[in-house]
């Protein structure tokens, strides 16, 4: 598995992947009709043009195996991790700790002390066991679906 910079020609791919893995990773924890309210199937031409803009706006990663990208992830200049997605075929292979990794050191070289993140009740744990503490739970609404999910920190010192 290689970490690479996300490239403009990496946009089909991932936002394909954000929406198989939210499908399927993510429907232990979360209802049929709140998947579609996170991840409509008729906002995925909309997705190609506004994440393209925002993940290179953003410091953001691909995560690729053979060539396949297999996970991304994506951190604002504030410290904010935005995005943070495993294709459901690698799931626990150690490609959200590279990701993660990659981007907290990213936030050490320009002496960020927090990065925070909106967690899924699925991503919570993953989080837990990196030092992130749950500054409070949430409740987002997406398309008139309520989505809970958690408002996490990670502190660390100079």
């Amino acid at each position: 598995m290689e970490i690479e910079k996300f490239n403009v020609s990496d946009i089909e791919e991932v936002v394909s992947l954000f929406y198989d893995t939210v499908h399927h990773v993510n429907r232990k924890d979360y209802s049929t009709t709140a998947l579609h309210a996170w991840a409509p199937a008729d906002e995925q031409a909309e997705k190609l043009a506004t994440w393209c803009e925002s993940l290179r706006a953003n410091i953001a990663y691909v995560a690729k195996s053979q060539g396949r990208i297999v996970g991304f992830a994506d951190l604002s200049f504030l410290g904010h991790i935005d995005r943070l997605y495993v294709h459901k075929d690698f799931q626990r292979k150690g490609i959200a700790t590279a990701l993660v990794d990659a981007l907290e050191s990213e936030a050490k070289k320009w002496n960020l002390l927090t990065v925070d993140t909106d967690a899924s009740i699925t991503a919570k744990p993953f989080f837990i066991k990196r030092g992130y503490r749950v500054v409070r739970p949430q409740i987002v609404k997406r398309r008139g679906v309520e989505l809970r999910n958690y408002k996490m920190i990670k502190e660390w010192k100079e």
